[in-house]
Parts: C-alpha cells; sequence; structure tokens
C-alpha cells in the first residue's frame, strides 16, 4: 500500500509544503519508504557505492513529489522542489564514515573507529592548544532541533567558544539592524500572504522570481495595482515583473542602495509624506534621522546612485499613498545587505519604513527575506558566535544562569562569545586560532567569501570533520566524511521566512550506514565525558529547545510536535498559554520603552582597486568592472546537491558571466567567448552571456560553481563592523578575453564536473 507524508521542501525559506509518496520505484533503488511517516521504518540494506562514485542517476526517484496547499506557495514548486527527492537515490551518496589517507583518498572505517578517531583528536587538541581550537562550522539548513544540540555540543562537550554558521553570510546585517530598531529579528513580521492585498510593494536587492518562484504569486495583486518597485542593478526576471505598468525598476549602482534609501527618506520628509502621528507616538529619534538625510536630496542622489530624481520622488510618493490603501510594505534581500555596510543598509530601509509607518501597522510592515531553509531557526537557537537559545546574547548574565539551569551546569561552563564566521575561517591553522574543525550542513570551500584562503586554511588543520550525505568541496578536503541523513529521512522542525515553525516528517528509510548529527553528539559527547545530556530523538530535543527559549525574544514554549501534527499555525514568540504571534509590533516594540528607534547612517568611502594592479592581472584590452553575485533558478547555495540532479544541470551546467554587450564589444569579448576574472585574491575562467539586463560597468556571477568557475575566488573577506556580514555584493575586478591556454582548463573542469 501506497503510504505518503506531508513535509516541506529541503531547499530555501519560503518552505513549500510538498507531499512524499511511497513507492514509485523502491525496489530499483535498494531504498525502503518508511512503514508509517514517524514511525519505525522497515530497514533497507546498505548501499555499496564507492564515495565519488561517477554512475548516471537512476530512472525514477524513490519518492513521488506533490506540491502541497500551504499559505505560502498554494501548492506550487520551482524546479528545484519537482526534483528534490532524486537526490534521495542518488548514487554519489556517502553512505560510510570515510577517512582520509596518507595517500589523499578516502577509504570507509567503522563507525566505532570514526568515533575514536574524532574523541582522540578533540581530546589532543584541546591539550596542546586549549579548547578554542576546537571549531564548528554550522548551517542554516540544519532543523531547529539540530541546530539547538550543535550549539550545546559546541559549549558544553567540546567546550569551544569557537561556534558560528553559514547564516552568518545570509540575514546577519539584516538581523543586526532589525535588533537596533525593533529589538528583535523575525525574518517578515507577518504572514507572507500579507502581501496579496497590498497597495504598494517596495523590494530591494531580492530576485525572488529566481530564488523562490511560487512567491511571485504574493506580488500579481500588487503588480495588477501598478505598485510592484524592484531595486536591483540588474533587470532580473522579479524586476522584469514591473513591466507593462506593473510598477518600477530603479537601477542603481552597485553599492549606493544606502545613498538610495536615504533619498527616499528625505523625499518622505520635505515633501510631508512622513506619518507624524505614528513617529511621536511610537519611535524615537526622528529629529537627529531627519538633520541626517538633509543632504540627500533627489538631484545629488541621482548623481551618486544613476536613479533618476523623478523616480526617487515617484517611490516615495507611491509608498506614503500606498499606506493609506491597502498597504505598503518594504521587503529587502542579500543584494543590499551582503556589504560591508550592510547594517547600515537595511537600517535605513527600516528608517524609511518608520518614516511612512509601516511596521505596527494592521496592514504594511518591513521585512527582510530570510534565504536559507532555516535560516531564521538556525540563528535562534546557539549556532551564532554571540547567541544563546531564544535569540539570548552569551553576555546577558540572566541569560546565562537561564541556560545553565536548564542544562544542569554551573553557569561557569559555558563559554562567552566566539568569532563570527569570516574571523573563524581567517582562524583556521593559525598558532591561536582553529586547528580542529567540524563543519555540518555548509560547503564553505565554495560558499564562503576569498575561497582559495578558506580552502588555505582547511589544508593546514590538524583535523577536519565533515558531515554529510555527498562528497562536497569541503568534504573532499576532511579527514574524516561522516554520512548524514537526508531531509526525507528524518523528523524535526523548521522556521521559514515568515517566523512560523514546521513539521518536518520523515518517509524513507536511510542507507544502513548513515547517522543524524543529533545520534553523532550524542555518542561524541558521552565519549568526551560532556556534561548535561545529548539525545538522539527530536523530539526530546525540542522539548528540551521549549524550555531553553522560555522568556527569550524567540520564545517556542507553547509549541510541540502535536499540535504542529495538527495542522496548527505556530508563529513565535509563542509563549506557553499564548497562540502565538503571526503579526508583530501591533502594540509595541520589543526595547524597553516599547518604541522603535530611529538609527541615523551614512554612506561609507569604499575600496578602490590598485592603480597598479599589474600586467598579469589585467593582460591585453582588460578593463576594471564591478562584480556582483547571485543566485540561479535552477541552483541553490554553493550547487552541491542541484548540481548533482542531472534535469537542474543540463538547463545550467556552467557559471556564465553577464555582462552588458557595449562593454563586452570595448573588450571584444562576444557572447559565448571565455572571459577570465580577477583581482588580487583570485580569478575564475568561464563563458561570456551578453545581456542588456546589466548595467556596463558591472559583471554578474552566480556563485553555485566551484574550482575554475568559483565566484568567490573573487569575493573579499572584509565584513561589516557590527553583524560580520563580508562583502559578497561589490568586489572590483579585471576582465579581460582568456587566453587560450586557459580556455582549455576551463574546458576540462566543466567535462570533469558534468
Amino acid at each position: 500500500m501506497t503510504k505518503s507524508a506531508d513535509t516541506h521542501c529541503p531547499y530555501c525559506a519560503l518552505q513549500c509544503a510538498m507531499t512524499l509518496k511511497s513507492p514509485a520505484a523502491p525496489a530499483a533503488t535498494g531504498l525502503t519508504p518508511a512503514t508509517q511517516p514517524g514511525s519505525d521504518p522497515v530497514p533497507a540494506p546498505a548501499a555499496n557505492l564507492a564515495p565519488n562514485q561517477a554512475a548516471p542517476e537512476l530512472d525514477a526517484p524513490v519518492l513521488e513529489v506533490s506540491g502541497r496547499d500551504f499559505p505560502t506557495n498554494r501548492g506550487g514548486l520551482c524546479r528545484k522542489g519537482w526534483t528534490s527527492a532524486w537526490l534521495l537515490s542518488h548514487p554519489g551518496r556517502v553512505t560510510e564514515p570515510m577517512l582520509k589517507g596518507s595517500d589523499g583518498v578516502h577509504r570507509p572505517v567503522s563507525w566505532d573507529d570514526a568515533l575514536k578517531l574524532i574523541t582522540a583528536a578533540v581530546k589532543d587538541t584541546r591539550a596542546r592548544y586549549g579548547a578554542d581550537a576546537v571549531g564548528v562550522f554550522g548551517g542554516g539548513g540544519l532543523t531547529n532541533e539540530k541546530a539547538y544540540q550543535l550549539g550545546k555540543f559546541a559549549r558544553l562537550a567540546l567546550g569551544t567558544s569557537r561556534i558560528d554558521y553559514n547564516g552568518r553570510f545570509c540575514m546577519s546585517s539584516a538581523a543586526a539592524a532589525g535588533m537596533r530598531a525593533f529589538g528583535v529579528d523575525r525574518g517578515l513580521p507577518f504572514p507572507l500572504e500579507a502581501l496579496d492585498t497590498a497597495s504598494t510593494i517596495l523590494m530591494l536587492g531580492s530576485n525572488v522570481a529566481e530564488t523562490m518562484p511560487p512567491f511571485v504569486q504574493h506580488l500579481q495583486g500588487v503588480r495588477d495595482a501598478g505598485g510592484l518597485i524592484v531595486v536591483d542593478p540588474r533587470r532580473s526576471a522579479t524586476a522584469a515583473f514591473t513591466s507593462d505598468g506593473g510598477g518600477l525598476h530603479l537601477q542603481p549602482l552597485p553599492g549606493t542602495d544606502l545613498t538610495l534609501l536615504l533619498g527616499l527618506s528625505h523625499v518622505v520628509i520635505h515633501e510631508g509624506l512622513a506619518d507624524t502621528e505614528f513617529i511621536q507616538a511610537r519611535t524615537s529619534g526622528f529629529e537627529a534621522l531627519a538633520r541626517s538625510v538633509n543632504a540627500f536630496w533627489p538631484e545629488r542622489v541621482q548623481s551618486l546612485t544613476g536613479v533618476p530624481a523623478d523616480m526617487i520622488r515617484e517611490t516615495a510618493r507611491r509608498l506614503a499613498h500606498g499606506a493609506t490603501r491597502g498597504g505598503s510594505y518594504i521587503l529587502t534581500g542579500r543584494g543590499v545587505e551582503q556589504h560591508v555596510d550592510g547594517t547600515d543598509t537595511a537600517t535605513a530601509a527600516i528608517n524609511l519604513s518608520l518614516l511612512l509607518g509601516l511596521p505596527g501597522s494592521a496592514r504594511s510592515g518591513y521585512g527582510t527575506l530570510t534565504g536559507q531553509g532555516n535560516g531564521q531557526g538556525g540563528r535562534e537557537h546557539g549556532q551564532k558566535a554571540d547567541q544563546l537559545p531564544g535569540y539570548r546574547k552569551i553576555t546577558d548574565p540572566a541569560a546565562r544562569a537561564h541556560m545553565a539551569k536548564v542544562w544542569g551546569v554551573p553557569e561557569s561552563l559555558i563559554p562567552g562569545p566566539g568569532l563570527p564566521a569570516v574571523q573563524l575561517l581567517k582562524s583556521l591553522g593559525q598558532p591561536d586560532g582553529v586547528r580542529c574543525l567540524f563543519v555540518h550542513a555548509s560547503n564553505i570551500a565554495v560558499a564562503s567569501p576569498d575561497a582559495n584562503a578558506v580552502i588555505d586554511g582547511l589544508r593546514s588543520l590538524d583535523f577536519l570533520v565533515v558531515c554529510d550525505f555527498f562528497v562536497s568541496e569541503t568534504a573532499a578536503e576532511a579527514d574524516l566524511i561522516l554520512p548524514v541523513l537526508q531531509w526525507a529521512e528524518e523528523e524535526g522542525t523548521l522556521t521559514n521566512l515568515e517566523g512560523r515553525v514546521l513539521r518536518r516528517r520523515r518517509a524513507l528509510e536511510p542507507p544502513a550506514g548513515a547517522r543524524s548529527e543529533l545520534w553523532i553528539m550524542a555518542r561524541l559527547a558521552e565519549a568526551l565525558e560532556a556534561p548535561s545530556t545529548y539525545s538522539e530523538d527530536p523530539e526530546t530535543v525540542f522539548e528540551e529547545l521549549r524550555l531553553a527559549s522560555a522568556g527569550g525574544l524567540a520564545d517556542y514554549s507553547g509549541i510541540d510536535y502535536a499540535m504542529l501534527d495538527r495542522g496548527e499555525a505556530a508563529y513565535w514568540p509563542y509563549p506557553a498559554g499564548s497562540t502565538g504571534t503571526p503579526r508583530l509590533f501591533l502594540d509595541s516594540f520589543a526595547h524597553a520603552d516599547g518604541k522603535a528607534v530611529m538609527t541615523p547612517v551614512a554612506p561609507r568611502r569604499r575600496r578602490t582597486p590598485a592603480a597598479n594592479p599589474g600586467p598579469d592581472m589585467t593582460g591585453q584590452g582588460a578593463k576594471s568592472m564591478t562584480l556582483i553575485t547571485g543566485r540561479l533558478l535552477e541552483h541553490y547555495q554553493s550547487g552541491a546537491q542541484t548540481r548533482r540532479v542531472s534535469e537542474l544541470l543540463a538547463s545550467q551546467p556552467e557559471a556564465r558571466m553577464q555582462i552588458h554587450p557595449a562593454a563586452a564589444a570595448s573588450m571584444g569579448i562576444t557572447d559565448g567567448s571565455f572571459v577570465s576574472v580577477a583581482n588580487e585574491r583570485g580569478e575564475v575562467l568561464c563563458r561570456a552571456e551578453l545581456s542588456t539586463a546589466i548595467r556596463p560597468e558591472t559583471v554578474f556571477l552566480p556563485f553555485h560553481f566551484p574550482e575554475l568557475e568559483s565566484a568567490n575566488r573573487l569575493t573579499e573577506a572584509a565584513t561589516d563592523p557590527i553583524s560580520g556580514m563580508p562583502e559578497f555584493k561589490f568586489n572590483k575586478v579585471w576582465v579581460r578575453v582568456a587566453a587560450d591556454g586557459l580556455q582549455n582548463s576551463v574546458l576540462q573542469t566543466t567535462s570533469e564536473a558534468s
């Protein structure tokens, strides 16, 4: 009899609802569906496949995927979601612990031996260098249960403060700005469905039409009303949604979003469009903010950003007018946040929303679009270097006392704040840095800024442990690879971009050799004689998470598996005895006085390329350009999963540099020709794609590809001083036609990857 499980997509934070049905082709795959979702599954035979084995995909996925009606996706899925089950039976799956030999080849070892090796490495590292020489790098794809226990495991079992995660590269600037202004950070402080009836939406630095396509249906109403305004240096698929009367596309110079936002605030104040009653009653800091934007009149902002002054005025007026009708919303994404001034830019967007009285309204608002599947929950419960569960500050004595009580340990055992991600990665292998590293749910060799330096750091470690289900580029560098569960093989919870807690349900028995990270942490904690308790059961861990989060900003104490299984909507904060909080700020903000804080911000001078970069970098006919990076419809994050789905890879098999035809012509670049994109950090070799959708002084590279096509070879590890966010969206590069020998290298690398 066919069984089914209602769950959610393993990719982005939209967390589209889906149903997994079985069997589709169990006999062909050797994998066995669970008898019932959440029950003890029927044992499956162990996979007998070597890591990195090149083999075609099977004729059918082990589970059938269908979209399920849910408020965020309404039954729709994107190409990634529809093909997600293919990875469950992929022949490249790692199904045994793999130890790298002296010859650089990974070979199977038993779980007992693997755990003994890790335990010995941790003990040796701590004895020689101290506990902070052991580090942990987590990910926004981990369930709430795994993220919570990973933070606890790092701090108590390993005894280290050196834990952070890849959400630092995603949401940290928006989070810091939200905490600064509102006293709390929840990506969307309102349900996504609220956008359906809006009159005006200003979307900055987000291409949802490609990154989370089912989102677009929530923009159809505002587009029909002509009220969609998209800010993006490229004519992205989302920006194109404004055509034919759908709204406005503002196309600023890269790195000038902050200036543009200050110009919009100037218009709101000087044209009398501000909500003065709201400002007086529910905010502080208006006078200083008003003074700070005086110098940013529209004509001056036009000269700095390239956005016409008339469009700046029109945008401000539409936002103000929309707030009095169906509602106005301001939404930000990574395009304006992944900068060294990302926190200030997000703050400027919040300031604009507060001037218009949008946050706290029942029909308007400000929000930021979380990217990773559990990017919201993953940062709330202990993976960040400076946070304890419940969104508590690790330096807060009351927070530390609360966690010590929940964990049953002396407060002195809880380390202080660690290092944010970029600094953590810079410390790898250094005399006073991390010498033994655990990596969970992150492919840092591809996804980190200045990727060449990160790979060098990984190779300098004494011991590297990577938990993954494929041999990613990071796992390939590991001393020990631990095979873990995929999304359809586990139970747990995730928190979507609205702050709604969702249930992930098991539909499939994993390969016999794979283990949950919860099991791994529990076994290692036992071997290390760690204080407190560590469970391998997700619901048990969630019950402890409820206690840990109680009274915190991200309070989950009123949520349990039973209510989620009944389909009840659970938006945090959800204290015990409450009904949750679908829409925040209706009565007050989270600061002590209940008011939102307007903080003046200003643009800072940006770094320029070296005056004499050298002939080896520029070459004949090279030109200095600004590089921006981003996603493609077919791929996700570092591409470690989506590049293994043949349908997705066939559609986008390689990185292509998007460049304006005028700029290309000046360098002798034609469509499809090989180009070199280089700076002092590294070089990327790829094909050119000519497009008028991009500004002439700018080039675009997707960040899903490894090795010679890795865009993050070029991105700078400079960080925002408040959030620790690296500079992904504004980097200077030299572009030229690639030499013949380099073209051959590209062809060989692309062929091997395919």
